[in-house]
């Protein structure tokens, strides 16, 4: 299969996604006692189609595989926050531990060592039948080129950049694995009322959006965690005029925030890729002003792009979902985070977004808990296929 008709399939739907049974499944059925007949092979056909279009709902996510990624400057081993020993919380006691108690040298040496352009090969064999990646712009390039890289951010505007990308296109050829969404860290300043810098993060914005449309994404992600302004927003204080609460600093950050969007949009729209926010702090910590900047955007190609652990109160993490659920139409992050107890319900999560009737991905995104990245995604694809098994009842 060519270039050209990979990205022609892509769009086909949801249903195109296949999944192969294993040799035990295979014989079981051969021998079931009624596996020649006509109804139950109507039966089997119905539910094989059924299977697909469940595991055509799910996508990989390389956030959480990013321990065994391959890293800049460092090759294999490289020590990075992942990989250091656990940080201790006041008074000498154990802080909370990361990847479930493992370095990134224990990652690799347990599954090898890979960069993006394995990932492919990597979503095929961990995860049957899933089809369709999100991948974080922080795992982009090749890390022994510096080439295509713009201090520590990868650039895919440039010569190298581009040549990277079309690498990766080739892996998802060969492995029949779409690129869903592009979670992007890369631009910044998006709510800055310094307008060059503003502006300067819109560009960065649409550079991914040309690199984004190489890999034939459906939407990219661009708010960072610092993108829409400090990370704990700027909170009411009492107007001195009145002694009622106003927040007077919101209002630049949002209209600041609005007015790259549209721009993003616009230039994204050109290409047919979404551009999301995310919750993902900042002003996108609440839900409303994400609300507020789509409905000001007001454009088909600008939306919500949930997820379902990143919020500042645990009461947040259905009613806020429930709040951008009909913002949301191509992917969101079904993630797992510990932070929240056993009030992190992703399948009760998983089926908010069903009833509200989001027709796109769930990505695999396990933050932290008791297992490690690679172990926990694969707990995640569980739980997002059994909340798909069964998409009632909705609390």
């Amino acid at each position: 299969m060519d270039r050209r008709d990979f990205f022609r399939t892509a769009g086909a739907g949801l249903a195109a996604a296949g999944v192969a049974l294993t040799p035990d499944e295979a014989e079981a059925r051969l021998r079931s006692p009624d596996a020649g007949s006509p109804l139950a092979s109507s039966s089997q056909a119905s539910q094989t189609t059924s299977e697909k279009a469940r595991l055509a709902r799910i996508a990989s996510c390389s956030y959480p595989i990013r321990y065994i990624f391959k890293t800049r400057g460092g090759g294999r081993g490289a020590t990075s926050p992942a990989s250091a020993p656990p940080p201790q919380a006041s008074g000498g006691a154990p802080a909370a531990v990361r990847n479930g108690g493992m370095t990134n040298q224990q990652m690799k040496e347990k599954y090898g060592e890979i960069t993006m352009l394995d990932f492919p090969q990597f979503t095929k064999d961990t995860f049957p039948g899933v089809t369709h990646m999100d991948l974080f712009s922080g795992l982009f390039g090749d890390v022994d080129d510096d080439s295509m890289f713009a201090g520590r951010t990868f650039d895919p505007s440039t010569p190298s950049g581009k040549k990277w990308l079309d690498k990766l296109v080739s892996k998802m050829v060969a492995t029949g694995v779409k690129c869903q969404h592009i979670s992007n860290n890369a631009p910044t300043n998006l709510a800055s009322s310094d307008q060059p810098l503003r502006k300067a993060g819109v560009e960065i914005g649409k550079k991914w959006l040309d690199g984004a449309a190489i890999l034939g994404a459906k939407s990219v992600r661009m708010n960072s965690p610092q993108a829409l302004g400090p990370s704990i927003r700027p909170e009411a204080v009492r107007d001195p005029a009145n002694g009622y609460p106003k927040n007077d600093a919101i209002t630049p950050l949002l209209q600041n925030a609005i007015g790259s969007y549209k721009e993003m949009a616009d230039y994204g729209g050109n290409l047919g890729i979404r551009v999301t926010l995310e919750n993902h702090w900042g002003l996108a910590a609440d839900p409303m002003n994400i609300r507020i900047i789509i409905d000001e955007v007001n454009h088909p190609y600008c939306e919500a792009s949930p997820d379902f652990c990143n919020w500042e109160s645990d009461y947040m993490l259905f009613h806020g979902l429930k709040a951008l659920a009909p913002y949301a139409h191509t992917n969101v992050h079904a993630k797992y985070w510990d932070r929240w107890g056993d009030k992190n319900d992703v399948q009760r999560s998983t089926r908010i977004m069903l009833a509200a009737g989001f027709k796109g991905t769930f990505a695999l995104e396990y933050e932290e808990g008791p297992l490690n990245g690679i172990e926990g995604a694969k707990y995640l694809y569980k739980e997002v296929l059994a909340a798909l098994s069964s998409p009632t009842p909705v609390i």
